[in-house]
C-alpha cells in the first residue's frame, strides 16, 4: 500500500504561464474553455473536466462526449486517477499536477542505510507509461538506467544516456543520482538531477518513460482502502464483439420447456 501526498500542497499549473497556479484544495474544480482562449478554472456546469480532490486523491472525470483528453498520452473516457507529476491534456492546453513540497535533495554522501526486509515485500519502480508500461523492477539491488544494453532499466534511444541515473535504497527511501546526462530527470514534475524518493513518487525519463515508487506500508501505518484504477478506459469494439452473451443457465432453461409441455398436456390433453 502506498503513502499518500496531502491533499492541501498540490496545484495545476497551466502550460504557457496564461494564468496562475490553480490551487487544489479538498472539493471539486471545474476546468474549461477560457473567454479569452485556452483553458481556465470555470463553473462546474461550465466545465469540459473536473478534478475531484478527496482523501483518496485527485480524480479527474471527463464530460459525456468530451473527447481528446489524456493523462500521460493515454487517453481518458471517462474518469482517471492523478498522481503528483502527471501531465493532462485537455482540448489543446497541457497541464501538469506539482506538489508544492520540493523534491528532496540528498547530500553529498549520502551514507548506505540497509533498509529493514518486511516479510518479503520490496520496494519496487513501476513502470506507467512508455516502453515500461506495466512492468515492475525491484529495488533490492542499485538498478543503472540508460540506453546500454545491459541496462537494468533500458530506454532505446540513441540520443539517451548510455549510463544516465542509478536508483539504490536508502533506509526507506529510493536515492536517485545523476550519472552525468544531459537532461537529469523529472520527479513530480519538476526537473532534478538527484532526489531522495519516496513511495508515490513518479520519475519521468526522456520526457515519457514513466514510474512511480511504491513500496511496502510502514509497520503501524493504517490501512487505506486499495487503489483504483489509474485510468478506466471504453472496451474496444472488437473486445465487446468476442464477449459471451449473456445465458440463462440451461437447468433453467430445461425445467422452464418442462413446464410448458406440460401446460400443453392439461390444455389439449385427452379426456
Amino acid at each position: 500500500m502506498l503513502d499518500s501526498p496531502r491533499m492541501d500542497t498540490l496545484r495545476l499549473r497551466f502550460s504557457g504561464g496564461e494564468q496562475p497556479d490553480l490551487p487544489l484544495e479538498v472539493g471539486m474544480h471545474g476546468l474549461g474553455r477560457a473567454p479569452q482562449g485556452g483553458i481556465a478554472a470555470v463553473p462546474g456546469d461550465d466545465a469540459l473536466a473536473r478534478l475531484c480532490v478527496d482523501g483518496r486523491g485527485v480524480w479527474l472525470s471527463v464530460a459525456e462526449g468530451q473527447r481528446g483528453v489524456h493523462v500521460n498520452g493515454r487517453a481518458v473516457q471517462r474518469l482517471a486517477m492523478l498522481r503528483r507529476g502527471d501531465t493532462l491534456h485537455l482540448d489543446g492546453a497541457e497541464l501538469r499536477l506539482l506538489a508544492d513540497v520540493p523534491v528532496q535533495m540528498p547530500g553529498a554522501d549520502e551514507p548506505a542505510v540497509e533498509a529493514e526486509p518486511q516479510r518479503g515485500l520490496q520496494t519496487v519502480l513501476r513502470g506507467i507509461g512508455g516502453r515500461h508500461h506495466g512492468r515492475s523492477f525491484t529495488l533490492d539491488r542499485p538498478r543503472l538506467v540508460g540506453s546500454l544494453e545491459e541496462a537494468d532499466i533500458r530506454i532505446d534511444d540513441p540520443a539517451f544516456a548510455e549510463r544516465h541515473a542509478r536508483l539504490e535504497l536508502r533506509g526507506e527511501r529510493v536515492l536517485l543520482r545523476d550519472l552525468g546526462s544531459a537532461d537529469g530527470s523529472v520527479v513530480n514534475g519538476e526537473p532534478v538531477r538527484d532526489a531522495l524518493l519516496q513511495p508515490g513518487d513518479q520519475i519521468v525519463f526522456d520526457a515519457h518513460h514513466r514510474f512511480v515508487v511504491e513500496a511496502p506500508m510502514a509497520r503501524g501505518a493504517s490501512a487505506r482502502a486499495p487503489e483504483l484504477p489509474d485510468i478506466e478506459v471504453a472496451p474496444a469494439a472488437d473486445d465487446a464483439a468476442h464477449r459471451r452473451p449473456w445465458r440463462l443457465p440451461w437447468l433453467l432453461l430445461a425445467a422452464l420447456a418442462i413446464a410448458g409441455l406440460l401446460s400443453l398436456l392439461l390444455l389439449y390433453g385427452v379426456g
